[in-house]
This record gives structure tokens, C-alpha cells and sequence, in this order.
């Protein structure tokens, strides 16, 4: 090989040979570039302040390093920035910093989790974690689980094992019961699992926003007479709107005598039960068959991070195995690509492994503690005269000027977004009940009481 030869290998591949000094210096740059963009979080906030970003697209000569670089400033400079203390809009928290050495190491490692020969490493951590999370939410020796891009893809592989478990896999009258404030993933789900609009049900909530067990009960029989068949309830752990829990414990004690699946949507709140903090509503979530987990929301866990958690392992084979006729696997290991939707799949656990590591049972702890503790604060300090205010146990609060109209709370929404923004504070406005809310996420570890108690004077004005 001439040496002009191995000096362009080295410039589009790392290269098996000498130190790969070239890619050093680009990741230096790369770290210094992003770390500034961090830093300028201080000065403009949270939103973009440059709007100048070009979608270039690929010329017929590739593009030089310098022309690369500039169009990585001006993405960042574009983009939404998740580290200042005022962006509290959704649950999308600061990035921990060893989950982004982790992104860089599944980057750089490109191992696949289609099967064990492709990320042998990868696997058994994969494996190993999933169990850990199962053994500390008090599932038994035969659970585990598997990572997935989101919660949306957990929750879809958890019913998909559920309708399969049940023998309805075809069965055009098989339903799936949710609260009227579960997550709209549930939709999606549906729709993919080639069911329609009437195969979802949806159960009353209470005035705390949790799932009402008397509309539970009556619909669960209501679907017998209708010969209708139900693979899956679905109890949330954590809604998008105010941070309601269903009644798991009822719901589990419900599932368990009509020997139908549950499934907790804990995408939110599930974090919380690896831990020691008392969360009303958080018992008996080892009841369940599955439950997804998303530590991406509110440790830092850098996106994507989501688990599925199974009770029995074996429901989750059952469900996906094919064989994999292309590919070998040791003995007693199963393939990664056997178990869920997904085929190939990026190291992506290695990000949350680093993280939960650094971070220690303790510092989890900390961060979930300081988010109910920042909730309380502005709870505590919001005007109750002033405000109809929807909360519940977990770090989301969503409020509204007191008797106000569905088509005025459009425009005071709106018009108070803008508003707070001006200020470098960002808060969402869903809309909940027929009316447009704000909403704040208390998931920020940068946020401190007097960040919250300029918030609160912006929003007495």
C-alpha cells in the first residue's frame, strides 16, 4: 500500500495502524466547540440565538475540515440548549457528563446489539443492567429486560409480548385498556399493531389524575359482555400533564385475579423506584409483567435511553425469536435481536451504565430528590389565589389563571410563553381537559429557588 493510500485511510477510518492522531485532534476540537456551546447557554439561554444554520447537503468533492467544523458551530448555534437553568418546558434535563463519554465510546466502538458475536461486551452489560434494574424494582431471578430508542418502542414491545402471551396475536376483538391521561405513544402502539380507534379503551381518572378503579371495573365487564378480549391494562407511573399515578396496587390486584397482563407506562416516575424515596403510589410495581423506564428524562442519561423490564424473560423469546439463521451465538447467551423489535442497535447502554456508575445509588438519589424538593419549592411560593394548579407525587406541574376560558387560556398561554422566554425561561402550554396549560419540569439540576423565584415573580406580573 503506497503511503498517499494510507493517509486517506487514516482521514475517513480509524486506522489499525500508528496512533490515530488525526482523530484525536478532531475530537479535541469537537469537545472545545461544544463546551463553549455549553458555557453560552449563561448569555442566550435556552432557545437558538443564531437561525442562520444551512442544510447543506453533500458536494460532488467532499467537504474540507474547516467547512465542516464552521457547519457544526452554526448547529449548535441553532439548537435548543438543554443546560441553562431556565428550560423547564419538557423532561429533557442537562446531559450527565459521563453519559456523554459513553456516546462517544458506542460511537467509536460501532458494535452492534443484533447478537452477541457483534458486541460480545455489549451484550452481557446489556443483559447485566436490565437485570439489576429488574431485581431493584423487585421483579424475581427470572426477569430482565431489553434497551430501546424510547419509551414509545418499549411500551409497543411490552404489548406486542402481551398480545402474544395471550394468544390474540390475530384476534380482531382483542383491547387494550389505558387511562384518559396515558401517553399518547399508546395511539402509535395501536395503530402498529393493526388494530383501530375502538381497541384502545380508555379509563375515567379521578380529580388526582390517576385511573379510576370503579370505571375499571365496569368497563373490564362491559368488554366481556361485548365479547371484546383484553391482552393488556396499562397503569401509568408518571403522566405527561401533572405527574398522576395510577393505583397500581389495585390495578395489579385486578390484572392478577382476571389473569390479564399489566403493563406500567413508567417512562416518567419508573426511575424513582430504584431508589429509597417515598413516592406515594409507587408500591407493588413488582406486580406487573413489564414496565418501561426511561432514565433519559430525568437523570441525564443522554438520548436515547429507554428500558423494558419483563417479569419473565421468557415472554419476551417466545414473542421475538426468529432463529437468526444468519448468525451464531454462544451457549446460554441470547442473541439481543431475539427479544425485541429492533434489529441492529448501537451500544447505546453503554452511555447509561457509565452514568448510573459515576453517579452511584447516592447521587441518583440527590438528583430525583432535588426535582420533587424544586416541585414543593414552586408549589409552596405559586399564588393559589391566582392559579388552579395540577400536580401530583413526582417533579411536573401544570397550571392556569383561575377561571379562565378554553379559548382565552389559548392566547395567555401563548402570549406568557413568549413572554418567560424573553427572560431565558422556557415552559410548555399542552393542552389538558379542553384548556391550554403551562407546565413546568422541575427535572433541571441547574435550576436553583432563586432561579424558580424569578419565575414566580415573572409570572405574578
Amino acid at each position: 500500500m503506497t503511503e498517499d493510500l494510507i493517509y486517506k485511510k487514516d482521514i475517513y477510518f480509524p486506522s489499525h495502524l500508528g496512533t490515530n492522531d488525526n482523530l484525536i485532534t478532531l475530537l479535541n476540537r469537537a469537545t472545545r466547540i461544544l463546551c463553549d456551546w455549553f458555557s453560552k447557554a449563561e448569555k442566550y439561554g435556552p432557545l437558538p440565538f443564531d437561525e442562520n444554520f444551512k442544510c447543506l447537503m453533500p458536494d460532488e468533492d467532499g467537504n474540507s475540515t474547516e467547512d465542516l467544523f464552521s457547519d457544526i458551530q452554526s448547529l449548535l448555534n441553532n439548537s435548543f440548549n438543554p443546560v441553562h437553568p431556565g428550560s423547564l418546558a419538557h423532561l429533557d434535563p442537562p446531559p450527565l457528563i459521563f453519559s456523554i463519554l459513553g456516546d462517544l465510546i458506542a460511537a467509536g466502538l460501532n458494535n452492534n446489539l443484533l447478537a452477541y458475536e457483534l458486541s460480545p461486551s455489549i451484550t452481557l452489560l446489556e443483559d447485566s443492567l436490565c437485570k439489576w434494574f429488574a431485581k431493584k424494582i423487585g421483579f424475581n431471578d427470572s426477569s430482565g429486560g431489553i434497551a430501546a430508542s424510547g419509551g414509545t418502542l418499549s411500551n409497543l414491545n411490552a404489548l406486542i409480548a402481551a398480545r402474544h402471551n395471550s394468544g390474540l396475536g390475530s384476534d380482531p376483538n382483542s383491547v387494550l385498556l389505558i387511562s384518559e391521561d396515558a401517553h399518547s405513544s399508546f395511539i402509535k402502539c395501536t395503530r402498529i399493531m393493526g388494530l383501530d380507534e375502538a381497541n384502545l379503551i380508555r379509563i375515567k381518572t379521578d380529580n388526582n389524575g390517576s385511573m379510576d378503579i370503579k370505571n375499571l371495573i365496569e368497563t373490564i365487564d362491559k368488554c366481556l359482555i361485548n365479547k371484546k378480549k383484553i391482552f393488556a391494562i396499562v397503569a401509568t407511573l408518571g403522566t405527561t400533564v401533572r405527574g398522576a399515578i395510577d393505583p397500581i396496587k389495585d390495578i395489579s390486584e385486578i390484572c392478577k385475579k382476571r389473569n390479564i397482563w399489566l403493563h406500567v407506562d413508567g417512562s416518567i416516575g419508573g426511575i424513582f423506584a430504584v431508589t429509597s424515596i417515598p413516592i406515594k403510589g409507587l408500591n407493588c410495581i413488582n406486580q406487573a409483567n413489564s414496565i418501561t423506564i426511561n432514565p433519559q428524562k430525568i437523570i441525564g442519561i443522554t438520548k436515547t435511553s429507554s428500558l423494558l423490564l419483563v417479569a419473565e424473560m421468557r415472554t419476551l423469546e417466545n414473542t421475538f425469536s426468529t432463529g437468526l439463521p444468519y448468525l451464531s451465538s454462544k451457549e446460554d447467551i441470547i442473541n439481543r435481536g431475539e427479544i425485541g423489535i429492533q434489529g441492529s442497535r448501537p451500544a447505546e447502554v453503554i452511555k447509561l451504565w457509565l452514568g448510573l456508575r459515576f453517579l452511584g445509588l447516592k447521587g441518583i438519589e440527590d438528583i430525583l430528590k432535588s426535582s420533587i424538593k424544586r416541585k414543593d419549592f414552586f408549589i409552596k411560593n405559586i399564588s393559589k389565589n391566582k392559579y388552579d394548579i395540577f400536580s401530583g407525587p413526582l417533579h411536573i406541574i401544570s397550571f392556569i389563571p383561575k377561571g379562565i376560558t378554553p379559548k382565552d387560556s389559548d392566547f395567555w398561554t401563548k402570549t406568557k410563553v413568549n413572554e418567560l422566554i424573553k427572560n431565558n425561561f422556557m415552559l410548555s402550554r399542552p393542552k389538558f381537559k379542553g384548556k391550554y396549560f403551562l407546565r413546568v419540569v422541575m427535572g433541571n439540576y441547574n435550576t436553583n429557588e432563586s432561579h424558580i423565584e424569578q419565575l414566580l415573580r415573572l409570572l405574578e406580573n
